[in-house]
């Protein structure tokens, strides 16, 4: 049983003038994953660079983190993010 730490970016899209999750987009390292938000955050209203911990065999989350954040993000989405 390994661990297997994955790194996404998750930008926001604003829809009926409030922010939502848009695309998800998988980084290579967490340096790519935050230069990736903060290029994509000129185009778009917010991201966030995120690292994920999970079990490589059953996927379970062991934990989610955010390493960067860029633009506007949800004031809720790290609760989000520890809610499950």
């Amino acid at each position: 049983m390994g661990m297997r730490t994955t790194f996404v970016v998750q930008t926001f899209e604003i829809h009926r003038k409030k922010l939502r999750p848009g695309t998800r987009d998988v980084a290579p390292t967490e340096s790519g994953a935050l230069k990736r938000a903060e290029a994509i955050a000129k185009r778009m209203p917010g991201t966030a660079a995120l690292k994920i911990v999970a079990d490589d065999e059953t996927g379970e989350l062991e934990s989610v983190a955010i390493v960067g954040q860029f633009g506007e993000v949800p004031e809720d989405f790290a609760e989000q993010l520890a809610g499950g």
